[in-house]
């Protein structure tokens, strides 16, 4: 499975590379050192907010770009979740929009009934 900070690094020097910037001119406008951002570049540290925040402001990009591009490449590699069983436990239904039908007072009566239950056991 691809790590997040694999796919983060990856983004970052891609976007360096494209603006045919060094590292060390990068590092220096974020103020982060060279060789810690070399090491976020390979994925091979976990950088926080405020790293990645200064590191896009030093390259002229918005995080939330960078973060919907990692979010793209990380959908398209990322295994579908299986649900979880726990034994001895059985799955509550999924709350529903409540629409204008007038279906949503059953579903809330059917909700408070199974609230009852869990605070009564």
């Amino acid at each position: 499975m691809a790590v997040l900070r694999t796919l983060l690094g990856q983004a970052l020097r891609t976007t360096r590379l494209s603006q045919e910037r060094t590292l060390r001119e990068v590092s220096s406008v974020a103020q982060v050192s060279l060789g810690y951002l070399s090491e976020v570049e390979r994925g091979q540290k976990e950088a926080s907010s405020e790293l990645l925040a200064s590191i896009c402001r030093a390259l002229g990009v918005r995080l939330s770009d960078v973060l919907r591009e990692v979010s793209e490449s990380l959908s398209v590699l990322e295994p579908q979740p299986a649900p979880l069983e726990t034994p001895g436990r059985t799955q509550r239904p999924m709350l529903e929009p409540v629409g204008a039908d007038g279906a949503a007072t059953e579903r809330r009566s059917t909700v408070r009934a199974a609230v009852r239950d869990v605070v009564a056991a």
